[in-house]
Parts: structure tokens; C-alpha cells; sequence
């Protein structure tokens, strides 16, 4: 109850700030968001790109844009880039669009593209290391960039939010950037951006909306009430919950499955883990159908592999064994484990196969696993003991785990190459359950050197089966994201990548 009051009182005060009523959200010229994905928490309140995950902000709210960019499929398309040349292993020379300007009128040229990208380096935590850039030379439209080594994703890193093409010139003041975007931010806060219509887009399609306002609403239950309450036009992160309320002719959801995996990975310095046979039997006992159908109430599609199958190397180019309950105890019981005593527990040399399962709760999906994967595993006799905590580095760092599930972007950039180096090879920082496959470090030594997006997926592909075929994690679902608009919204569609929002197409009938 105290929640719900809660909800309300946040509920009327987001209305009383908006004029009162539905008076924004009902102006055809205006576009009022609601979502739970902006602000100091999710480090991107603001939209300088090359402040932490700022880009976010800027890319989706149509501000910025890459030199390439992610079509569904998450393959490369030419953005502000209207066309590259691999000149050898270590050079690429890009041509930007004779067409591109900012949105202060200022042609986009090389000059302009090579400023913005040594600042980026100079600035951010993550874009050298990904990046290995050595030298950047402009010359009129043309950029050609030299690395340090292969770097056979670099446009794809590049196609990372971090890599909006930004006015160097223009500054950064009140968190304000100028980009080539739709639409140029005016007001920007810890919980709201105020954007209005970029009059010099350069685009084929001009932006139809003179305003758009975004707002931070982090509490479920008040994004829910907003949006019923005719205060938003669209909103993105609704509970699980609330979406049955919107499936009805006064509204529309688009939704996407993206590459966020609910994944598990076993910890290898489990001694009872380091029998293939206990974690094939463990990774058939997981009712993935269920657990997106019922738990995730259809808000997920069952995991095979670590990428989904809207990507070439995703799952549907890969195989696991299916759900089995007996083939589980089969295998438990040629490796050993019976229940001898009745308890209705697998045991062996007098001790019963108990594993201990670390997760967190900051993401909802992630303790629903938690459950799931309890409930399914007593019933081939392996008893797991939950522990869901937002402080589990603490108990990673000290191994006080033998599963640890996870949400994971996998393939941020559209190559399978981050995933692996993060999360998989041995040594990894992420690498949770001390995997080590020398099969997994020859193909990526390969993958890190050869190029061209094809080779490079049929390379992911024999990756993503090697583990499978070791049982290193078992998947779980594949996050589908979910947007929900009034049907007077047009132009507004979810993307795989979780980047691009707000674009010129978006309008009001």
C-alpha cells in the first residue's frame, strides 16, 4: 500500500510538472518519453559521448549519430560514412558525406571527424583499448585511421554510441553537445532532456516533431500510472506486469529480442562441476520454455547460445541438448550420483550433490532464474542453495559460489569478438567459472585477426558450440525489450542494438 501511495504521489507531481494533465503528451508537435534507462545510475545523465555511457543518451534520443550504424540483422550500414576502404591490416580511410552537417549549420569534414575522435580517445575510459588507435589523418571529406594492431572490428567499435560524431568547437557546456542528430538537445538534467527539432538536419527524411521531452522514471509502478494516465506518449522499461494493461486498440507495443543473455556459468574449481556429465545433467534440467513463458510471462525467447537469432552467428547456427529431466538423472547416475537414502537428493560417497548459486536483483529476470532453476534441479535431485545479492562481487571475489548467473550484452558493437575476450577465454576479467578451453583460445587468436563479417561469424559460431558442447554456462533467454506508445505513435520501433530511439521517422497522426 505504501508503494502504491508512493507511486501516486510521484505520479502527481510528474503531471503537476508537465502543466497539468495530458496537455504535453496530447500536442501532436510534441513527444513525451517516459524511461527507466536514463540518468546517474545507468552512468549516462547527459550526452556528451565521451563521458562514461553518455553516448547512450546521445544516439538514442537523436542527437548524435555514428559513422556506421546497426540495421536489424546488427550488420554495418553507412551513417555519416558514405563509404571505407581497408587499405591494409592496420589502415582503414573512411569518406564521410558530402551531405552531413551539424546541427549548428557546420559541414561534417574530415577535420571535423578526425577532432572528434582524437578527443574521444583523449577523454574516455573504455574507447582506447577497443579502439588501438595510433594516428588519425584528415584530408578534405576523407579520414584514414592507423592502429596499433589488427583490429579487424573497428567500425564496429566504432558504431558504439561513444563513437557519435560530435562539434568538438561547439563544447560541452550544461552538459549540452552539438551533434548531426534529428534533434538538439536545449535543456539537459540528472532526469529530464528537452530536445527540439534540428531545422539543418541533413538526412533524407526531415524530423516531423518540433519537441521532444524525455523523462527519467525509474519506479515501475509510476511509469506504469503515467503512461495510463495519458501523461506520456511512449514509455520503455515497463514491468512485466503492466504490459497486459497496454495490450489493447488505445495502444501499441513494439518489441525485439536483443542481445542481453540471462546466462549461468560453473564455477570450474568445483570439483563436482568438473564432471561434463554434471553439467550437461544440470543444463537439460533448466525449463528454459517455462521460465520466458510463465516466469518472464513471454517477455523473453528461450537461450540456446550466448547470441540471439536475429544475428548471423546466433542461435539458430548453433545446439544444445534440449530439456530432458530423465536423460539428466541419466547421466547423474553414470557419473555416480543416486539417491541412496531417500531423501530425495543425489548422493555420492555419502555426500549429497549441493551446489551454491550467486546472483543479483538489480535486474528483475535475474532472481525469477534464480527460482526457476531451484525448483527444476530438486526435481532431478540436485539441491540448490539461492544467494541473490547486489553485493556479489564480494562473494565472486572470495569464490563462496558454484553457479553465478548474470546479464550480459553480448554483442554490443555487432561482433561476437567482445563476448569472448570479456567473458570466455581464459584469464578473462569476467570469467567467472575459470573456464579454460584451448580449443576457445586457438579460435580466438584466430577471430582476433581475421576479417571480414562472414569469416568472422562462422568463427563465433564454432565458439559459441565449443562451449556448449563443454557445458562452460547454460543460457537462459535473451532479453525482449519492449515499447509501449499510444497508437497516434508512428516511426517508433524497438532495435536490437538498445540504441536508436528517437529518429526522424517518429510522429504524432
Amino acid at each position: 500500500m505504501k508503494k502504491f501511495l508512493a507511486a501516486m504521489i510521484s505520479a502527481g507531481i510528474l503531471i503537476s510538472g508537465c502543466g497539468g494533465g495530458n496537455s504535453v503528451a496530447d500536442d501532436k508537435n510534441t513527444f513525451t518519453y517516459g524511461t527507466v534507462a536514463y540518468g546517474v545510475a545507468m552512468e549516462n545523465a547527459g550526452t556528451n559521448p565521451h563521458e562514461s555511457y553518455s553516448g547512450w543518451s546521445t544516439i538514442r534520443y537523436g542527437i548524435g549519430e555514428t559513422l556506421f550504424k546497426f540495421n536489424e540483422h546488427m550488420e554495418l550500414e553507412p551513417w555519416i560514412a558514405e563509404s571505407f576502404a581497408q587499405i591494409d591490416d592496420y589502415t582503414v580511410q573512411i569518406k564521410i558525406n558530402d551531405a552531413a552537417v551539424f546541427s549548428n549549420g557546420k559541414k561534417v569534414d574530415g577535420e571535423a571527424v578526425k577532432k572528434c575522435l582524437e578527443h574521444l580517445i583523449a577523454n574516455h575510459d573504455r574507447a582506447p583499448h577497443d579502439l588501438k588507435i595510433s594516428a588519425i589523418t584528415a584530408d578534405g571529406q576523407t579520414v584514414t585511421i592507423t592502429s596499433t594492431e589488427k583490429v579487424p572490428a573497428l567500425l564496429n567499435y566504432l558504431s558504439d554510441p561513444y563513437g557519435c560524431i560530435i562539434d568538438i568547437d561547439a563544447g560541452f557546456d550544461d552538459k549540452i553537445v552539438v551533434g548531426t542528430g534529428p534533434y538538439r538537445a536545449v535543456k539537459v538534467t540528472d532526469t529530464q532532456i528537452d530536445l527540439v527539432r534540428n531545422e539543418n538536419y541533413w538526412g533524407a527524411v526531415k524530423p516531423k516533431l518540433e519537441k521532444i521531452i524525455v523523462r527519467s522514471i525509474t519506479d515501475g509502478d509510476t511509469l506504469t500510472m503515467a503512461m495510463q494516465n495519458g501523461e506520456l506518449d511512449a514509455v520503455q522499461g515497463l514491468p512485466y506486469s503492466s504490459l497486459k494493461l497496454f495490450d489493447n486498440d488505445n495502444f501499441k507495443i513494439s518489441q525485439v529480442d536483443t542481445s542481453r543473455v540471462y546466462q549461468a556459468a560453473f564455477n570450474f574449481d568445483t570439483p563436482e562441476l568438473q564432471d561434463l556429465n554434471v553439467r550437461r545433467a544440470i543444463s537439460m534440467a533448466i525449463d528454459k520454455e517455462n521460465f520466458t513463458k510463465v516466469l518472464l510471462d513471454g517477455n523473453g525467447t528461450a537461450a540456446v547460445g550466448p547470441f540471439p537469432a536475429n544475428l548471423s552467428f546466433g542461435d539458430n547456427a548453433v545446439h544444445a541438448a534440449a530439456y530432458d529431466l530423465d536423460g539428466a538423472k541419466n547421466l547423474l547416475a553414470e557419473s555416480g550420483w543416486i539417491d541412496t537414502d531417500g531423501d530425495g537428493y543425489v548422493d555420492k560417497d555419502g555426500k549429497n550433490l549441493e551446489l551454491r548459486y550467486l546472483t543479483y536483483t538489480s535486474r528483475q529476470e535475474l532472481p525469477l532464474l534464480a527460482e526457476a532453476a531451484q525448483a527444476n534441479l530438486k526435481k532431478i535431485g540436485v539441491k540448490l542453495n539461492v544467494n541473490a545479492t547486489d553485493n556479489y562481487k564480494t562473494f565472486l571475489r572470495d569464490g563462496e559460489y558454484d553457479i553465478f548467473s548474470k546479464a550480459i550484452v553480448t554483442a554490443p558493437t555487432g561482433d561476437a569478438e567482445y563476448y569472448f575476450t570479456s567473458h570466455i577465454v581464459s584469464g578473462a576479467v569476467d570469467n567467472a567459472g575459470h573456464y579454460d578451453s584451448a580449443e576457445i583460445s586457438r579460435l580466438e587468436n584466430e577471430l582476433h585477426n581475421t576479417f571480414g563479417a562472414a569469416n568472422r561469424s562462422a568463427l563465433a559460431v564454432q565458439m559459441s558450440q565449443q562451449i556448449l558442447d563443454d557445458c562452460a554456462l547454460f543460457y537462459a533467454s535473451h532479453l525482449r525489450m519492449s515499447f509501449v506508445m499510444k497508437n497516434n505513435v508512428v516511426g517508433f520501433y524497438a532495435h536490437p542494438s538498445d540504441y536508436y530511439e528517437i529518429t526522424a521517422e517518429l510522429e504524432k497522426k
